[in-house]
């Protein structure tokens, strides 16, 4: 494991070579160190490259909440109202997650937008594209049950409502019965590679806390198994976010593949698509289980 005097050898020589001090990825890219190793001895990244006797790197400094929120508005104005995150994430300039944690919830955008543009005409236009300030009210006798057994996303046209703070929230539901709703953070992604490893054709050997989360074995040939490295994640690109070496891995396991631009030798496993796939060749995966 790389100590602290190795990396902050390697932060000074790397400034050396660039005339300032390296960003998080190209610390990682340049010395194949995992940002886990980093966190290990210092408390971020600023922290570590302070105390190579370097001034942070503009490209790590925070994201001020105004640019965010213009960012976020004028992607409304362009598609002409709100996208889901997927497609949020394509065509807006910054990351729909670093929205979300900064301001609470990715569905609450709405309602936090309005409020910054409150008192700002320029932003009038974008502000009508956007769903009503809070649910409308529907007679009891014309409500609906939700269908448990559902698996489709809410439509870009859908209202959604405000949510209450302090409450969990859940992903889309799903036909399993000991599962309800579908992974919305890498925890979930965890349970659900657990209760599947079997079909998958995986045994796992090791989960840990650092990189990589799991070792586990699987078969390659009659009788011939071998072991493989498996990193979880949500979505397939927070792997690049997190800054972990793309060689001290084998199997990106997740729920949403979303890495255009991933290393051709990581092998991608996407739950979404993986479980659909053992239903329909006619697994024993049903609302039974």
């Amino acid at each position: 494991m790389p100590d602290r005097q190795r990396i902050l050898k390697s932060i000074a020589t790397i400034a050396t070579k660039l005339g300032r001090a390296p960003s998080r990825a190209e610390f990682v890219l340049h010395t194949g160190i995992s940002m886990y190793f980093v966190l290990k001895s210092f408390r971020d990244w600023s922290e570590a490259v302070r105390a190579a006797g370097l001034r942070p790197s503009a490209l790590n400094a925070r994201i001020e909440d105004r640019a965010l929120l213009e960012d976020w508005g004028q992607t409304v104005r362009t598609n002409g109202g709100l996208l889901p995150r997927h497609m949020f994430r394509r065509a807006a300039k910054y990351n729909p997650c670093t929205l979300a944690k900064r301001f609470g919830n990715w569905s609450a955008m709405p309602q936090v937008f309005r409020k910054f543009a409150r008192g700002k005409s320029e932003w009038a236009d974008v502000v009508a594209l956007l769903p009503g300030p809070g649910p409308s009210r529907v007679p009891r006798k014309n409500r609906q049950r939700p269908q448990r057994n559902s698996t489709s996303a809410a439509s870009p046209g859908e209202r959604c409502h405000a949510p209450l703070k302090g409450r969990p929230t859940y992903g889309d539901p799903t036909p399993f019965r000991w599962l309800p709703h579908a992974p919305v953070n890498e925890q979930g992604v965890v349970l659900l590679f657990g209760m599947f490893a079997k079909e998958l054709g995986y045994i796992v050997e090791n989960a840990q806390k650092g990189f990589p989360d799991c070792e586990a074995l699987r078969q390659i040939a009659a009788g011939r198994w071998q072991r493989v490295r498996i990193e979880f994640e949500y979505e397939s690109r927070n792997f690049r976010e997190h800054g972990h070496a793309t060689d001290g891995c084998d199997v990106i396991v997740c729920w949403r593949h979303n890495w255009d631009g991933c290393p051709k030798h990581l092998e991608i496993l996407e739950l979404s698509t993986a479980i659909k796939s053992l239903r329909s060749s006619g697994n024993s995966l049903s609302t039974a289980m």
